[in-house]
């Protein structure tokens, strides 16, 4: 007679953690509560804004590329021109100034160090200046995609010519579209399973597979090739999952005495201070990409073909020279990468205070004086460390532009973004990790092995 753990032993590892995961109540609707969302924000990927031209809308997207860039953050929503068109990039955008901003403003680096009170203060902050940016951004997707395609997109769109209260409510809609896709991931975050606003981007990057494998399709005829390809895209995403979990482990010992229970306790115990060597994530990607695409997608709108003035070659000019199709784009693309990833990598650390915290605790590095001279030398080896990083991330940046040379496969760019391989493994390990942590504090067995 066969039992039920020797069923269970023939089962792979994450199939036994998923029907672990569907037979605890709590962790259930934790997980149904997460999908619940998700489909909420698809549907609302497919509410358009009143007047919109869709074959306009297409030829726009076929003509602009920064249009693709955004709609990547959107989740497809930007293609449809939905009220959720601007996703939750207005958000990103706010978190990202003010981590760079909180260091420099006295004000506000002490409200970062006043635990978890001054971090939702510097939350509700994020929240307050995601709204002119998300208003400031509507515009101008607005206004780049009227023209890309002679203003046909919406009709009757601008602030001129009576037109006021119409465009108004567009951007007014699709504001609040961003902000209700901000509370619903926040949602996710405080009831579900993951990162609410990371699993937002990552629905609508897997939600574009359909027509990724349709482009693929169209490449039958080139079956080396497409096979090729796909074999890139795998070990792309194993070195993702690779420097992704890779960290520095520096070793920490305490050596003070508490007081806890009406006792005093003597600590002599070790631990360690994980420092990741991509601590910057997916950010530098999308720095280097935004700055890069805008001035090309600019000066296109200045190229005339019925004119051989000066500024339409000048236009002309930088188009082509930042355009995909040209070296010299990948080329800024590894360099600004790298940069980018320095910069995050060391404001983020720098605004830890590792050194300062662990002082507070009575712990030090064996070897290594506290105070300054820690922080120092923790300086150094995440300098050494975010190389490793920056250069991977710099590699994923043009893979794309690199397989597309050995595979000659001209939509290699297109099928195969590394942007989107780098968020869906990134939030895929995340979601996981906290799936598993929920796990293993119910004594179950995950499904990460070691």
């Amino acid at each position: 007679m066969t039992t039920n753990t020797d069923n269970k032993s023939n089962t792979p590892a994450l199939i036994t953690a998923v029907m672990d995961a569907m037979r605890i109540p709590d962790l259930r609707n934790k997980i149904l509560f997460t999908f619940g969302i998700l489909v909420v924000f698809r549907f609302l990927a497919h509410v358009p804004v009143p007047g919109v031209d869709r074959d306009a809308l297409a030829a726009a997207f076929d003509s602009a590329p920064l249009l693709g860039f955004l709609d990547l953050f959107s989740g497809g929503a930007l293609r449809n021109l939905s009220i959720a068109a601007l996703g939750v990039y207005p958000y990103i955008t706010a978190s990202i100034i003010m981590q760079v901003i909180t260091p420099v403003f006295p004000s506000l680096k002490e409200l970062s160090q006043e635990g978890q009170l001054g971090r939702q203060k510097i939350n509700q902050y994020t929240h307050y200046l995601m709204i002119p940016i998300a208003f400031l951004q509507g515009w101008g997707q607005i206004s780049i995609l009227q023209s890309s395609f002679g203003g046909q997109v919406i009709e009757g769109s601008g602030f001129g010519q009576g037109n006021f209260v119409a465009f108004t409510s567009i951007l007014l809609t699709m504001t609040a579209g961003t902000a209700f896709l901000v509370w619903l991931g926040e949602l996710v975050t405080e009831k579900g399973i993951g990162n609410g606003i990371s699993l937002i981007i990552f629905a609508g990057i897997v939600s574009s597979l359909p027509s990724i494998i349709g482009q693929g399709a169209l490449l039958s005829g080139q079956l080396f090739q497409l096979t090729l390809l796909v074999a890139i895209a795998l070990l792309i995403v194993y070195l993702i999952v690779v420097f992704t979990e890779a960290q520095r482990k520096i070793p920490v010992q305490y050596g003070r005495s508490v007081f806890r229970g009406g006792r005093m306790y003597r600590q002599t115990g070790g631990s360690f201070i994980p420092l990741r060597v991509n601590s910057a994530g997916m950010i530098p990607l999308i720095f280097a990409f935004s700055l890069l695409i805008l001035p090309a997608s600019i000066s296109g709108y200045f190229v005339d073909p019925s004119t051989n003035s000066a500024g339409s070659q000048v236009a002309e000019f930088i188009t082509n020279l930042l355009g995909p199709a040209n070296v010299t784009y990948w080329i800024l693309v590894f360099i600004m990468v790298m940069l980018f990833t320095f910069f995050y990598a060391l404001v983020t650390f720098n605004q830890q205070n590792i050194a300062e915290n662990l002082q507070k605790n009575g712990g030090f590095i064996p070897g290594i004086r506290p105070g300054s001279p820690t922080q120092s030398y923790l300086s150094q080896v995440m300098v050494r460390i975010t190389w490793g990083g920056a250069i991977f991330l710099a590699m994923v940046a043009v893979m794309p532009f690199i397989a597309g040379i050995i595979t000659n496969v001209g939509a290699a760019s297109t099928i195969m973004s590394s942007t989107s391989l780098l968020i869906m493994v990134g939030v895929a390990l995340d979601t996981m990790r906290q799936l598993e942590s929920q796990l293993l504090m119910r004594n179950y067995e995950g499904f990460m092995k070691e």
